[in-house]
């Protein structure tokens, strides 16, 4: 089974850009485990909404990083180690050569919930 998940207001972090693109983040998750079903369509339209996933996620750390850099010079050092392990994953080892498309939606879904709950204690802290 696909691992799906669904915006809960505890993952919001008070930053309306911020929150729209998590919940955005979530939303692709969701497609891509509609998408997991199998079928040469559906591999590609899969194919597709990985690739929007990863454009999302890489627009995203642009943004948080621009936050970060007004307010936490420590946690934007651990943001740029967050973004770089995240393209390293998906660029090398989180791809169809390695893994079924249902092992990287599942995959792909756990990081952005540990992403956005991360997020959203570190709001909650500051």
């Amino acid at each position: 089974m696909p691992t799906r998940l669904p915006w809960e207001p505890r993952f919001g972090v008070g930053h309306e850009l911020v929150d729209a693109q998590h919940r955005e983040m979530l939303d692709q998750c969701n497609r891509l485990a509609d998408l997991c079903a199998g079928g040469d369509e559906a591999d590609r339209q899969f194919d597709q909404a990985f690739e929007q996933l990863r454009t999302l996620a890489r627009a995203h750390f642009e943004v948080e990083a621009a936050l970060l850099a007004e307010r936490d010079e420590a946690a934007l050092e651990d943001h740029a180690a967050e973004c770089e392990e995240f393209d390293y994953l998906v660029d090398e080892i989180v791809t169809t050569d390695n893994f079924s498309r249902l092992e990287l939606q599942r995959f792909l879904a756990l990081w952005c919930l540990g992403h956005i709950s991360g997020a959203a204690r570190l709001a909650e802290a500051a």
